[in-house]
């Protein structure tokens, strides 16, 4: 009997721990950052080792742009599994986004472990489509004294043609208009617009248009093109 009794109440933890998890998923997915908090802090109490929960107690505080309290909990994932490529790119990502928010020197300080980050998760999985996208945009970002390089920002971009043909003429579509290349860059969007078809590729062109092209009325007649094709 005393076995029996024990069982039912490791399954009665078990069951109220899940049942915590389940709630803070649904408030996750509703953008509740703080009750989700609640709720997992709470489940982890019971199973500390739950990658999962850690994971998104990480998210949420990256949601909630608390890039530093999200690195502890990155960090432990990745002793826990040093082979996971997702979680050298969220630790690298949280990174890169406490270095921007930090003076230019603590920046440039950190970008050596950043880039790292990012390339281990490429070495771990070789068709990550956000790392590739992280070392465009830091190859472009960087100034060229401090490691900046258009040549390696395109590399990436024609690794991921190979990846995510999408991705990859919307990748060069973006530094061609980084360089203020704004013909070049239509031309790059509207092949990923010929490829996708997707509200990001119509927007992207359209942003070019409105804001960097001074046509306003095409971006208009862009979106609405893309409206029309997408009625329910």
């Amino acid at each position: 009997m005393k076995y029996l009794i024990a069982a039912l109440f490791f399954l009665s933890i078990q069951m109220g721990a899940q049942t915590d998890f389940a709630k803070a998923e649904i408030c996750f997915q509703k953008k509740q950052y703080t009750e989700a908090q609640l709720l997992f802090e709470k489940s982890l109490v019971q199973f500390p080792a739950d990658q999962k929960t850690i994971e998104y107690l990480g998210d949420i505080q990256c949601h909630l742009g608390r890039w530093h309290a999200a690195l502890p909990y990155y960090q432990k994932l990745k002793k826990c599994k040093p082979l996971e490529a997702e979680y050298h790119y969220k630790y690298g990502g949280a990174l890169a986004m406490l270095a921007r928010e930090g003076n230019v020197f603590k920046a440039l300080s950190m970008m050596g472990e950043i880039k790292s980050e990012f390339q281990s998760a490429l070495k771990l999985n070789p068709n990550h489509i956000g790392a590739r996208w992280a070392l465009i945009e830091i190859y472009l970002q960087l100034p060229m004294m401090a490691g900046g390089s258009e040549k390696k920002a395109i590399q990436y971009a024609n690794e991921l043609l190979r990846v995510s043909t999408v991705d990859g003429y919307l990748a060069r579509g973006h530094i061609e208009e980084y360089y203020k290349r704004y013909a070049a860059a239509e031309k790059q969007y509207k092949k990923a617009i010929a490829i996708g078809q997707s509200a990001t590729t119509y927007q992207k062109l359209a942003d070019l248009y409105k804001n960097k092209m001074d046509q306003p009325e095409k971006a208009k007649a862009l979106m609405a093109r893309y409206n029309e094709k997408n009625k329910t």
